[in-house]
C-alpha cells in the first residue's frame, strides 16, 4: 500500500508556508505528513467525524479558507477530529487522501471534507471558497458541523482564538507556543 520509499519533495520552501500551518495547528488541527498517518487516521470506522483540510498557498481561496475554518471551529458543535495535509508540501499524503478518500471529487486545494467511517459526508471545494469571505466560509462550515457532527466546541477557548486573530491582524507571529 505504501510503496513509495522516496517521498516527493515539497514544492515550496517549508519556512515560507510555516505560518499557514501554524494558523491551523493553533486552532487544533493535527497534521498528517505521510500516507501512513493519513491511512491510520482516516480509515477508522468508529462513527467519529473527521474534518480534513487540504491546505494550500492559493491566495484566491486559502486566504479565506484558513480564517473561515478557524472561525467555524468557534461553533458549539464541531467535528471530533481536525486534520490537515498541505498541497504542494506533503505531496504523497495529499495524493493518498485524494486517491483513497476523496476519489469522487476532482483534486481541489484548498478544500475541506468531513469524513466518517472512511467516507466523505461533506465536501467544500476550492470553487466554492473562491470569492467568499472568511465569514461566508465559516457560515457554510457551521451548517455542516451542525448537520453532521456532535462534539462540543469550540476547538479552542475564545481568548486563545482572539490571540490568533490579533496576531494575524497586526502581522506578528502566531503565538503557537501558548497553545
Amino acid at each position: 500500500m505504501f510503496q513509495n520509499m522516496n517521498p516527493k519533495p515539497p514544492m515550496y520552501d517549508p519556512k515560507t508556508v510555516q505560518f499557514m500551518r501554524d494558523e491551523l495547528t493553533f486552532v487544533g488541527f493535527e497534521e498528517m505528513l505521510t500516507p501512513e498517518k493519513v491511512e491510520k487516521t482516516l480509515s477508522q470506522k468508529n462513527d467519529e467525524t473527521i474534518l480534513v483540510f487540504i491546505n494550500s498557498v492559493c491566495g484566491c481561496a486559502a486566504g479565506s479558507a484558513r480564517p473561515g475554518v478557524s472561525l467555524a471551529l468557534q461553533n458549539k458543535v464541531i467535528p471530533e477530529k481536525l486534520t490537515t495535509v498541505f498541497a504542494g508540501q506533503e505531496i504523497d499524503a495529499v495524493d493518498h487522501v485524494r486517491k483513497n478518500y476523496l476519489n469522487n471529487y476532482p483534486p481541489s486545494s484548498p478544500s475541506l471534507a468531513i469524513i466518517k467511517n472512511g467516507s466523505p459526508i461533506y465536501m467544500m471545494q476550492r470553487h466554492q471558497i473562491e470569492g467568499s469571505t472568511p465569514e461566508e466560509v465559516a457560515f457554510e462550515l457551521i451548517k455542516a458541523f451542525n448537520a453532521y457532527c456532535s462534539k462540543s466546541g469550540p476547538s479552542i477557548r475564545k481568548e486563545k482564538y482572539d490571540e490568533l486573530m490579533h496576531a494575524k491582524i497586526c502581522g506578528s507571529k502566531i503565538p503557537i507556543q501558548n497553545n
